[in-house]
């Protein structure tokens, strides 16, 4: 499995590990194994996924790969070939590939159309394939809140079912452990229990944290207006601002029981995960 450092992949990891799987962890750099110590850990190359002789021959006598996308980039679809591609040298019979709710090459949120890509060629490749097409973190959301207090962007009164880390951790390490073939071909949504607007998860963020916290409607040009004194690249505030997009056009009402369907344990919600993980939004309150 690759990313097994970041916040999905070392939930995957130890899911796997206290239900008797032992993975090996595919990984940029061995000195940050440490979250998920005690696993078989190989690196891949200082390029990552470019570094695809490396990757090829860290893959080698493994059946199955957990692709955890790669982080945002310009060419990420570019790293993604190269993973899958070793993936395939090395003798890999079946990808799962952790992709997005909606992927689509039309897909309004930009970096859909990146996991559209994604799944495509992995459909090409050969292997069997799932993908687990994830709806927007729930961790997410607090740090969509600007320090006056204020979520903006153009998301209007579109809702959304976002998903904890953890339920979508869940429902990969079961995927993982059903090597009969039950999960070949099969696109998940994994989304939350129900789909709220973001007006709504500014008052739970309020009642939380002790203080107001109010969402603004923008307009898509006013959005990047907002945002255009961050330094960041283009297709990074494209990201951002189409995410908000995505939601107010309807993209991400979607309520998917696919997480419980996989793992017999319903998804948590919003008030559920504030009550459950104060030091995520511990740095809203007043």
């Amino acid at each position: 499995m690759t990313g097994a450092t970041g916040a999905v992949g070392s939930r995957v990891a130890k899911l796997l590990r206290a239900g008797g799987v032992h993975p090996r962890l595919v990984v940029r750099d061995l000195a940050r194994v440490e979250p998920v110590a005690g696993f078989e850990a190989v690196a891949m190359g200082p390029r990552g996924y470019r570094d695809q002789t490396e990757l090829t021959e860290a893959l080698g006598g493994c059946d199955t790969l957990f692709l955890v996308s790669a982080r945002e980039a310009a060419d990420r679809v570019v790293e993604h070939a190269h993973a899958i591609r070793a993936a395939v040298d090395a003798g890999v019979t079946r990808i799962v590939y952790t992709s997005f709710l909606g992927a689509d090459p039309d897909a309004v949120f930009t970096f859909g159309q990146d996991h559209y890509a994604t799944e495509q060629l992995i459909r090409e490749s050969g292997v069997a394939w799932t993908f687990l097409r994830d709806s927007f973190y729930l961790d997410f959301l607090p740090h969509m809140v600007g320090e006056d207090g204020v979520i903006r962007g153009p998301a209007g009164e579109g809702r959304c079912a976002w998903i904890a880390r953890d339920d979508v951790a869940a429902a990969a390490a079961a995927v993982l452990q059903d090597g009969d073939g039950a999960h070949d071909g099969k696109v998940y949504d994994l989304t939350g229990p129900e789909a709220h607007t973001l007006a709504w998860a500014a008052e739970q963020l309020s009642t939380v944290t002790g203080r107001e916290i109010r969402f603004r409607n923008e307009t898509v040009q006013g959005a990047y207006e907002s945002r255009a004194h961050i330094d960041a690249p283009d297709f990074e505030k494209d990201g951002w601002v189409t995410s908000y997009v995505a939601i107010g056009v309807g993209d991400m009402d979607v309520v998917s029981d696919a997480v419980e369907s996989l793992t017999g344990t319903a998804p948590l919600g919003l008030e559920a995960w504030l009550a459950a993980n104060p030091a995520a939004w511990a740095h809203l309150k007043v």
